[in-house]
């Protein structure tokens, strides 16, 4: 177990580096691949759930954590979420510090990250309130199942992009919205059946978790990568590059490792949407 140094502020840390150089750096392989670095952002309890059977919103973390996530959101040029992640929590995704925002200019960056949706149907209630700010740009990525009236009404809030297969092609996305909007940094914030997807595809390079104290149990409760009960494709191995520990709450951050053999790549390829 490694040994943890306490701060002035009474936080724990061990790290081998930066939490923000993490996000913000640029692999080879997202070069490579022509996609955005993705850093996916959770909180979940000591037993691993993220949220209650019903999939509730639930107030489990600390003011502490809020600030992490708006912080992990103000890193990137876009904050990306699944449709029944944003009808459940309904936000906006701003960034509601000012200091964030004036530091977003000085690198360079818009005041807000562009949003980013995702829905394979495409049933988006428009009247939701990401869609009552204009404080960046909302793009929605769907398919053509989206019924006609829903795109007529957020054709008016959003830029929709509708392919014309049965599900979205998270890894075609991302390369649209690096070639297309010049994103070159992605903030994940769920939920668990959008962050499994993505993962399954290697599409996650990074994970900022924090665990929380306390304990929901219960079959029916999601965790991190939802509630399947298949094994993931392939073990992912997650490399802990950042530790802080505060009050009671641990706050990890991991570089993504995808351990798949070639070979059996190539007898059981992969499919992309």
């Amino acid at each position: 177990m490694r040994s943890a140094k306490r701060n002035k502020g009474g936080a724990a840390s061990v790290s081998r580096s930066k939490l923000s150089r993490g996000v913000q750096g640029r692999t080879n392989r997202t070069r490579a691949l022509r996609r955005p670095f993705v850093a996916a952002t959770f909180a979940m309890t000591v037993d691993g759930k993220i949220t209650t059977r019903n999939f509730s919103p639930v107030d489990f973390t600390s003011r502490e954590d809020r600030q992490h996530l708006f912080r992990q959101r103000a890193l990137a040029d876009a904050v990306l979420i699944g449709h029944s992640t944003l009808k459940r929590d309904d936000v906006r995704l701003g960034l509601p510090q000012a200091d964030l925002r004036e530091t977003r200019i000085k690198r360079g960056q818009t005041p807000y990250p562009i949003r980013v949706i995702v829905s394979n149907e495409g049933k988006i209630d428009s009247r939701l309130k990401i869609f009552q700010s204009d404080i960046s740009p909302i793009i929605i990525f769907s398919t053509k199942r989206m019924p006609r009236k829903h795109q007529q009404a957020l054709r008016q809030k959003a830029t929709l992009q509708l392919s014309d297969a049965q599900h979205v092609d998270l890894a075609a996305m991302l390369r649209t919205l690096r070639d297309k909007y010049k994103i070159r940094t992605v903030a994940c914030e769920g939920g668990p059946t959008l962050f499994r997807t993505l993962l399954e595809r290697d599409l996650i390079d990074q994970l900022n978790l924090t665990i929380a104290p306390y304990m929901f149990g219960g079959a029916n409760a999601p965790t991190l990568t939802g509630l399947s009960k298949e094994f993931l494709p392939a073990s992912v191995h997650c490399s802990l590059i950042d530790m802080r520990v505060i009050d009671d709450e641990c706050f990890l951050a991991y570089r993504i490792k995808y351990k798949r053999h070639r070979s059996a790549e190539l007898r059981h390829p992969r499919r992309t949407g």
